[in-house]
């Protein structure tokens, strides 16, 4: 074997080595993880889209028929408006209080929406109308598909928060990325339930006292039961 060749075929076993030195380093899996986090959020962001989306045509379609009601629809559209104002970038997953600004603010349109189906129970005249049970259905969809990809999204950022973290991988974080660690959706005491959907019957609106009335009327369990 001539001397070429076999330089030729060193330069080869060298450069295969250092591949996979770097490799088991985390120079790919490192990014590989960061990106597939990224993807992931890409995907929450949608599913709160579709979210802020139906509200409009859902607030107009209970306007009329809630009345004296409409601090609570108010109090929707304010929430909306928050929630869709905050827009965090990829780069942002792994800053606290950006992070902690966007989750609450989707929070508390999620507490509005809760507000907004209690009112409607008092309202039975909405469970005939048939936009408003579509909306509902596509409503209760959109939170269960929030839950669903906030859940993934902190699979992911696990996976890639670990990733940095491990040897050999956490040399090629520090080092070459200069990799941070990504923040988690946190499950909130007050906006941790989707709103429910109900589509029986509601109780309506008690009715104005009125003074004729027997006592007894109202006085005992079955008069209040019927």
């Amino acid at each position: 074997m001539n001397s070429s060749l076999t330089a030729r075929i060193t330069r080869l076993a060298v450069v295969a080595i250092a591949a996979l030195g770097l490799s088991a380093c985390g120079i790919n899996s490192v990014p590989t993880k960061e990106e597939a986090a990224k993807a992931q959020w890409g995907t929450v962001e949608s599913a709160y889209q579709r979210r802020a989306d139906l509200i409009p045509n859902l607030v107009e379609t209970v306007k009329g028929a809630v009345g004296a009601e409409n601090q609570i629809l108010t109090n929707v559209v304010e929430a909306r408006a928050k929630a869709t104002s905050i827009n965090i970038t990829t780069d942002d997953l792994s800053n606290p209080e950006e992070f902690a600004k966007f989750q609450g603010a989707q929070n508390q349109l999620t507490q509005a929406l809760g507000q907004l189906r209690t009112i409607v129970e008092a309202y039975p005249q909405l469970q005939s109308i048939g936009d408003y049970k579509d909306l509902m259905v596509s409503l209760e969809g959109a939170e269960n598909q929030i839950n669903v990809e906030r859940i993934r999204f902190n699979e992911k950022a696990q996976d890639y928060n670990t990733e940095i973290r491990t040897f050999p991988s956490v040399m090629a974080a520090k080092i070459i990325y200069g990799s941070k660690p990504m923040e988690y959706f946190k499950a909130d005491e007050g906006a941790k339930t989707a709103p429910k959907v109900d589509f029986g019957s509601a109780a309506a609106p008690a009715a104005p006292a009125n003074d004729n009335a027997a006592p007894a009327a109202t006085s005992t369990p079955a008069a209040a039961a019927n």
